[in-house]
């Protein structure tokens, strides 16, 4: 029978882009996104630096799995540090100010704005013409 470890999940989204990420507490720092591992998922130093930026705020460390859907790259890292971030507020609530300070727990709200009827894209009319 396996062993159940003990983990703590957090929701992180952005745009359109929803991960699930879970942290346990573990010896040494290991982040798996979509069964890969960080670096080998978001390829940018940026992209990876923007993922890890809650953890960097405190001495603990974690093993960090993410299941991330939608959006592009950037807003999956975000999706991800929101995650993050919440799942480590759910763990240890004394790091919420910090992490609140830094923006880490704010959910980006921005979407596609739809089409409307008449126009060639949300706000986009054609041209005005007077005759």
């Amino acid at each position: 029978m396996a062993t159940k470890t003990e983990y703590t999940e957090g929701i992180g989204r952005r745009k359109t882009a929803a991960a699930r990420v879970r942290i346990t507490p573990a010896g040494k720092r290991a982040v798996t996104v979509n069964d890969k591992p960080l670096d080998e998922y978001f390829d940018t130093k940026e992209l990876q630096m923007t993922v890890l930026a809650p953890m960097n705020d405190t001495e603990e460390t974690y093993t960090v799995t993410a299941v991330v859907r939608g959006g592009g790259v950037s807003a999956q890292a975000e999706a991800v540090r929101h995650g993050i971030a919440r799942a480590m507020t759910a763990l240890k609530g004394d790091l919420r100010s910090t992490l609140k300070k830094k923006g880490y727990l704010k959910r980006d709200p921005r979407k596609k704005e739809r089409k409307k009827p008449g126009l060639k894209k949300a706000r986009k009319a054609s041209q005005w013409s007077k005759r």
